[in-house]
């Protein structure tokens, strides 16, 4: 029930970050992106989800950050009733790039202060995340950070 609820939360967290979509990608020098260096980041929580494979299967959750088919399907819709030209496939869950470019636009959109912290508590968490149930999976990703710095 749980891992249900956080995926139904990435899902909407990801739809939530659609409209940023042709904003992030579109414009080179993004100022959100450039105040945090978040390839470490985005490297450790890889590491922690799949460790690093980015063909891993967990249930209907694939890749490097463990996309899920609901959410595919979500994303597509919302990029069509914004009528951006932009759609992922079920493969594209196994592109790392495209896994970073949501861990990065979730960011965009609900960690505007570029808290660490919060990024990778919210992210095994949700928006909503207690740091009881994330002090785990948020010393995963420090350690796996820590290793590469």
């Amino acid at each position: 029930m749980e891992r249900l609820k956080r995926i139904v939360f990435l899902c909407i967290t990801i739809l939530s970050l659609l409209p940023g979509l042709a904003l992030a990608t579109s414009n080179e020098d993004n100022t959100a992106d450039n105040c945090v260096n978040w390839e470490p980041v985005m490297d450790a929580i890889i590491q922690v989800e799949s460790g690093g494979n980015r063909f891993a299967r967990s249930g209907k959750s694939v890749g490097a950050m463990q996309i899920t088919p609901i959410c595919v399907r979500e994303v597509n819709l919302y990029l069509k009733q914004l009528n951006i030209k932009k759609a992922y496939t079920l493969k594209d869950r196994f592109s790392v790039q495209k896994s970073k470019e949501i861990f990065l636009l979730i960011q965009k959109r609900h960690n505007p202060q570029n808290n660490i912290e919060r990024a990778i508590r919210a992210w095994n968490g949700g928006l909503k995340y207690s740091n009881k149930g994330t002090q785990r999976y948020y010393e995963k990703v420090t350690r796996a950070m820590n290793k590469t710095t």
